[in-house]
């Protein structure tokens, strides 16, 4: 153990092994930063299907999976947005009655089908990921092309 002389009085102090000992971790915070950063991630990816559906409206029937793409941009955003909803109503249903254990059930039941609204929405990005035209080729199809 150190002594730390402070005036007269010697004062016993243990020392600290690591730096995350010296502050335990607030849950709250913790929460409270994720949320954020998942909310962020949200709106980027509501921005990017935007765009997206922007894109494919300019280009018009000109598009190779012109309706297959409309149709899963538009699906993708139309799920976002009940997923954002479900979020609030969840959030909602938190802070107002979630103390009462009849609601647990329902707020189970909101959590899940949110859940799954997201795991769907990253599937349709995949898809519509794979169906954008906008990437660039290939490298070896732009070797192939070369006369």
């Amino acid at each position: 153990m150190a002594q730390i002389v402070a005036g007269d009085e010697r004062v016993n102090e243990k020392p600290v092994k690591n730096a995350w000992q010296m502050k335990a971790m607030d849950a709250n915070r913790y929460a409270t930063k994720k949320t954020i950063a998942q909310g962020m991630l949200d709106i980027a990816l509501l921005t990017a299907n935007a765009s997206q559906l922007k894109y494919i409206l300019q280009v018009g029937e000109q598009h190779q999976f012109y309706k297959l793409m409309l149709i899963l941009i538009s699906l993708s955003i139309v799920m976002q947005i009940l997923s954002g909803v479900l979020s609030l109503s969840l959030s909602l249903l938190r802070d107002c009655r979630l103390h009462q254990p009849e609601f647990h059930q329902s707020a189970n039941v909101i959590n899940h089908v949110r859940t799954a609204f997201a795991f769907f929405t990253t599937m349709l990005n995949l898809f519509i990921s794979a169906f954008d035209s906008r990437l660039p080729p290939p490298q070896g199809d732009l070797l192939n092309n070369v006369n």
